[in-house]
This record gives C-alpha cells, structure tokens and sequence, in this order.
C-alpha cells in the first residue's frame, strides 16, 4: 500500500486508494465481477465502522486528499485484487504483478501486511466501498495549463554526513506486528530543568532519564473520551510546558474526543459532518519536580473537525521570550485545515471567520476570549477587527502548519504539509495570509477545481496578498515536510547556521542555510546522509520499513535527535563531517 502524502489515516485503506490510480488506466471494468460483494446490510454496516476508523483520515469519495477518492473502485479492479493486496502487498509487488510494479514506481512507499484483518472485517471494508460510486468529474475551470512538475530542479546532494548515536528506544504503542511500531511525533523539553520529554500519539508522555523512556503523563487515564483514531495523526497532539513550569506547574496538551463530546467553541454549520473534535488543556501539576504528573486540568478550547487529519499538532511558547517581554507566556497553536478543502468545504479554510488553517495565539492565563477561558493578547494583528474576525488568529492561509519554531535571530518559522505537489517553509508575520487553498507554496491552486494541479501564478498575483515560503520542494523529493529546527548546540559546529527539516515517509533529510531565509526569495535546498556505527545508511534502511514516519527534536544544549515512528527509536545527531 501506498501513499500519496503523508498526510494521515490508517495505512489500511492506502493500498486500496493508491490501486484507483493504476486501475483506471489498465484495468478493463467490463471484466470485473462485483456479484460475489456482500450486500448485507449488516456487512455494509461493519464495514463502514471499520473504513470511517482505519481509512477516513486518508480517503473520501469525492476528491482525491490523502490519496486518491475511493468512489467506484470495486468496479475497476476485482474484490479478489483488493483483498490479496491488502494482505500481503510485498508478496504481490515481488510476484511482478503489473499493478503493483506501477504503485511503487510511482509512490514508492509500501506499507505493512495487515494479515491480520478478519474475513468479516476484509469482507465488510469491500462491501461497503462498494457502494461508493465514482463522482462526477468537475470540470476544471482553471484558464492557466497545470505544471506537470513545478519544480523542475532536483535536490542536490550536499558534502554533509552526521552520524547518529542511538539514544533509546520507546515502548510498542501499535497493535502487535503492525507498523508504525510507535507513533512518536514529539521531543522537546521542559525549559526550567532541560529535561527532554517525547510524546507518543497513543496517549503517552514519555521523559527521558538516563536515556531510558519513563511514563510522565497518560492522556487515556486523565481523558475518559481520549481516543487516538482515526488517522495517523489522531490522538495525543502536542504539549508545552510553561516557561515558569517550576514554580506554577502549569503544562498544556491537545489531544482528540469523539464527535459531540461537548460543545465546540469553534465549528461550523450542522449541515457539514464532524468526524472528532481536538481538546486544548492546561494541566496543574501538584507538584513540578514530581518524576510523574499529578493534578488536574482545565479546559481552553475545543474544535470541531471536519475529517481526522490535520488538526492541532503543535502547540508552543516563543523560548526567546524572556520576563517582561511581550510574547512572554503567549501560546501558539497550529491548527491545521482538517480536510475541509479535499471534502468539498473550502471555504472553511483561508477564512479569518474561521480557525482551520492558522495559528493562533492566545494568553493562557486570560479571560477575554469568547468563552472567558483565555485571553486575546491586544498585540494580536485582529484584536482590534470586527466581530465575526476571530481574534485569536495570528496567521493564516495553512494546509497543516505542522511545526512552529524560531531561529537565533527571531524569525519565527512555520513546516507546512501540502496537500498534492509542494512543502513548505513559511516565515511567520503577523497577519500575514500564507495562501491556503488558493495557493499551494507559490503557485496556484484552484480549490473547486482539481486539487492535484497547481498553475504559474497569474499576472495579478500582487493584489491576493499572499506571503509565499522561503523554501519549498515538489512531490518528486518527498511527500509531506516535517520541522525542523536550527542548530543551536556546540558540539556539531558544522551544523551552525542551517535549519535541518526533512520528509515524513521518506525519510530524506534536508536542510537550508540560515542566512538565505529571505522573504520574497527561495532558499536553495540541499540532502545531507548519515551514518550509524560508522556505516552510511538511509532512515529507511535503518527502521527497516519503506515508511519511515521521520520527526525532529531539540535538547536542552541545542543538540538535534531524530525521531523514526516506524521502530519507535530516538537518534541523536553526534557528529558530522563536510
């Protein structure tokens, strides 16, 4: 199975949606057999519980997203097909089957045998997608011609090698023989006593003593309604601790509920489904030097979603903020657009009405917001807007501004997941409009159109407004971006003044140079290997899996970790040569 990219869901339903693409094109329809699917209303019903949890992060039936729409697929390829591919994947691409040659020659991702599955839950899934017919294609009326490949200039491999010191490994947190083995997604520290914390999507909050994971904090046990699919990026979504942690004991987490848990303070109108709402906590803890959380939390705000992807993944305080400054104190939240555009909502999204698609910041300790739980800092470039603008927001115009962080010098940068064709890296002014669906990076995107073509920008392009990336790469390179952060440690001075991000499911590890982040300019991107006890080796070879599932940290000291959610290990860069 296969990926378009990233971008989340369960791997279970990828191999079917990356089949539509190939099966279009060389299967004969007139020769499938769909009398032998189930019509069962109860093996409908079973399947679509199963495909709403395994799959709706990835897939719908309307517009290819995650990967493509699945409307009509049993019509062009046997349930015979779909079934053994789903199975075992690698036996039907070794076996030289020409479908599966085409899937991995062009996303060259495989995902993981789920041999698992029943034969009540395989046969419920095939029922169900079959009765999904394919939509009616809309025409697309963009005047401009769509780039094939937007980007035609290929990353550059750079003389940069670091070596990886293996640091720990976190428990399994997946079902038994599935991948990813873990779904880590988070380092970062708590600012007072530098301790390093990584979170695991499932609901854990690990801190690292002596290099070994401890369980800090359990999201299940704190949340009754705690729920950690569907999606790969469901569940326990981020955490910050406050910069006087030590003293007040104040830690804030987002992590997801079921639809209709309570009432959203953000949402839309009834009539668009929601498929699970994202929680923003603050937490007391009874003690802050405790090894393990105790205490009680209180609820800031809560969101409803549109689908399971792309939801609020990041929360952070400016750690260049010193007492007395402004921002001192401040949270910023990444809220991603949660699938509103690919589901037909477009505009959800780029909307300063709404919050899909931003980052926010807000005064956790105050009580001027909407429902009194939190504060508007009057500095906020819309404090001062009309009603219906919401005064929380700090920046927008996001598909999923998955990583915030800032450099030495103040700039405040933002890693942006695309939707089909490009990534990002944004640096962050206030107000600014980053230009979500209507562009994607610096080109344009019709959001009622195909959302898998973007267009030369046109020639009024100046009056949009629009604040474009300070680097970008295609889907050629990699598949959705994950930050980032520049180097702010001593022990690798080779590492100084770069900003090292990479690729999700690829693994591939990118970086720029700091002095070329310019607004109005594209900083050159450049590859940098590894080597693990002194051998050069991929991320993919290193996990074992084509699907890597890469994320970044940053200690105490500055010092850069990789994190591969695939076998649940934790790297920590240890040297590097040029």
């Amino acid at each position: 199975m296969y990926y378009t990219n990233m971008k989340k869901g369960s791997l279970l339903i990828i191999s079917i949606f990356l089949l539509q693409f190939y099966f279009i094109a060389c299967h004969n329809r007139d020769n499938v057999n769909t009398s032998t699917i189930s019509q069962d209303s109860a093996v409908i019903a079973t399947g679509e519980a199963a495909f709403i949890l395994h799959c709706s992060g990835c897939h719908n039936f309307r517009e290819d997203g995650i990967g493509p729409q699945l409307g009509g697929i049993t019509k062009e390829i046997s349930a015979d097909w779909i079934s053994r591919f789903i199975i075992d994947p690698k036996k039907i691409i070794q076996s030289g089957d020409e479908r599966a040659q085409q899937l991995i020659k062009k996303y060259k991702i495989m995902m993981p045998s789920f041999a698992s599955f029943t034969n009540d839950e395989m046969n419920g899934i095939i029922a169900f997608l079959n009765t999904r017919a394919k939509p009616a294609i809309n025409a697309d009326t963009t005047k401009a011609k769509a780039l094939a490949n937007p980007i035609p200039d290929s990353i550059k491999i750079s003389e940069l090698v670091a070596g990886l010191q293996l640091v720990t490994q976190i428990p399994p947190s997946s079902d038994s023989n599935k991948l990813p083995l873990t779904r880590i997604t988070k380092l970062d520290i708590e600012p007072n006593s530098g301790n390093t914390f990584i979170l695991d999507l499932h609901g854990k909050l690990y801190k690292l003593q002596n290099n070994k994971p401890v369980v800090y904090m359990d999201i299940k046990k704190l949340e009754p309604k705690f729920i950690s699919e569907p999606g790969l990026a469901t569940g326990f979504g981020s955490f910050a601790f406050h910069p006087d942690f030590a003293k007040n004991g104040l830690l804030y987490t987002t992590h997801t509920e079921p639809a209709g848990t309570a009432k959203a303070d953000f949402g839309y109108e009834d009539s668009i489904k929601v498929t699970l709402q994202w929680v923003l906590t603050v937490w007391k803890a009874d003690d802050p030097a405790a090894a393990t959380f105790s205490g009680k939390g209180r609820e800031l705000l809560r969101v409803n979603m549109v689908s399971g992807i792309h939801g609020i993944q990041e929360i952070i305080f400016n750690p260049l903020a010193k007492r007395g400054d402004e921002d001192y104190g401040l949270l910023y939240i990444g809220i991603g657009e949660g699938g509103c555009v690919e589901n037909g909502y477009p505009f959800l999204a780029h909307s300063k009405e709404h919050v899909y698609g931003t980052v926010l910041r807000i005064d956790p300790k105050g009580n001027n917001s909407v429902n009194g739980k939190y504060g508007i800092p009057q500095s906020n470039p819309f404090a001062t807007a009309d009603n219906k603008v919401l005064k929380e927001i700090y920046a927008f115009g996001f598909r999923n501004p998955h990583r915030i962080t800032w450099s030495r010098d103040g700039k405040m940068l933002v890693c942006n997941v695309g939707h089909g064709n490009i990534e990002s890296v944004d640096m962050i002014l206030p107000g600014h409009d980053y230009g979500w669906p209507i562009r994607e990076g610096s080109f344009m995107l019709n959001p009622y159109g195909k959302l898998n073509n973007v267009y030369p920008l046109p020639p009024d392009d100046s009056i949009y407004k629009v604040t474009y990336p300070v680097a970008e790469y295609d889907h050629d390179e990699g598949k959705a971006i994950c930050g980032g952060y520049e180097y702010w440690g001593t022990a690798i001075p080779q590492l100084k003044g770069k900003f090292l991000f990479g690729d999700i499911p690829t693994g591939r590890l990118f970086y720029i140079d700091m002095a070329d982040i310019k607004l109005g300019k594209q900083a050159t991107i450049k590859e940098w290997k590894i080597t693990f006890n002194g051998e050069q080796k991929s991320l993919r070879e290193l996990c074992g899996s084509d699907r890597v599932d890469l994320h970044f940290g940053r200690d105490a000291n500055g010092e850069i970790y990789i994190l591969t959610k695939a076998d649940g290990k934790v790297y920590k860069l240890a040297s590097a040569h040029m």
